[in-house]
């Protein structure tokens, strides 16, 4: 039965390099063998249109282009998602917000915004989330991958909205001026979050606590205050953090780096903070004040440990007499 499906095959295929009508195609099979062999001889197709479409993954040859770029394609299908991008066609429309799509699958990681479905976990750290895009991103994170490249200076970057504003640093080109004190940015976003500093404007409301933010960043990690989500995992000891800067300060405990270094004294630190409290040292300075004695020290947990020494005032202290009554009028 096989050979005879085979010889059967072979006839299919040469009235396919033959350009013979789909009937005719039709009539080569009977309807006990309606099988379709590529030219490879190891897949077989129950449909002509099949194995057209799949021969041209082997071939080269583009057959459908577009009239407005005269971009190639090898099926329609792709050609007709492509004139979309002329065309601004967006057939696909959300049932929960009527928002519009170009394509399908557009339109089914932009429900997971309504449903809350985040079908796309990183291997490394277990995170979820609702766009195949947005894992893609965030696994740069662990691999280090820096895709986008400065054409002039060969810089490296992880995203490419960070290689766009880059960009920008050699063409001088700043196009966004504050109102208020001038200052100007490579970004309209830039601008407008930097504007908020002067109307005060936080328009980032926490649901958990109604704590209000500016930025839209400092609203998502202080969200994990809540959530207890350490999204970023160190690559050595498998230590986990809420925060990226809490990683970067973490892993120069494995590394020995010290980049912050005293101008005075040539002291290096793992920590700006370090290098911040340190600095206090050469100049004297002590601002934080003990409110009991007015008592100034240069760092704050010297400060805390001055006052214990302070006693603790306890108002509304009963004796023990006094007590036994209070607990017999609670009582009674």
């Amino acid at each position: 039965m096989m050979s005879q499906v085979e010889d059967q095959s072979s006839d299919c295929l040469r009235n396919l390099t033959c350009n013979s009508s789909l009937s005719d195609l039709q009539r080569a099979h009977t309807e006990e063998n309606p099988l379709f062999k590529n030219l490879d001889g190891d897949k077989y197709f129950s449909q002509s249109n099949h194995i057209i479409q799949h021969q041209t993954i082997h071939t080269p040859q583009k057959t459908f282009s577009c009239n407005a770029c005269e971009q190639v394609f090898s099926r329609k299908a792709s050609l007709i998602r492509h004139q979309r991008v002329h065309t601004g066609e967006k057939p696909f429309r959300c049932s929960f917000c009527d928002k519009c799509f170009s394509h399908r699958s557009h339109l089914t990681e932009h429900r997971n915004i309504h449903t809350g479905e985040k079908p796309f976990s990183c291997p490394e750290c277990e995170q979820v989330f609702s766009w195949r895009t947005s894992l893609i991103v965030h696994q740069r994170t662990h691999t280090g991958e820096r895709p986008f490249r400065c054409s002039e200076c060969g810089k490296r970057f992880p995203y490419k909205a960070s290689l766009v504003s880059h960009q920008k640093l050699h063409t001088k080109e700043k196009l966004f001026s504050c109102s208020e004190c001038e200052q100007v940015f490579l970004l309209k976003s830039s601008l407008t979050c930097h504007q908020r500093t002067h109307t005060g404007e936080k328009p980032f409301r926490c649901s958990e606590c109604g704590k209000c933010f500016s930025q839209r960043n400092a609203l998502i990690q202080h969200h994990r205050i809540h959530t207890q989500e350490k999204p970023f995992s160190c690559s050595d000891c498998k230590q986990v953090f809420s925060y990226k800067e809490s990683l970067i300060a973490h892993q120069k405990t494995h590394t020995g780096e010290k980049p912050f270094k005293c101008s005075e004294c040539d002291r290096c630190f793992s920590y700006k903070s370090s290098l911040t409290a340190h600095m206090k040292t050469h100049t004297g300075e002590k601002p934080y004040r003990c409110l009991e004695c007015d008592k100034f020290f240069s760092h704050k947990h010297n400060l805390t440990q001055h006052q214990k020494t302070h006693p603790q005032e306890k108002p509304f202290s009963l004796s023990k007499s006094e007590q036994v009554v209070f607990k017999d009028n609670i009582t009674n």
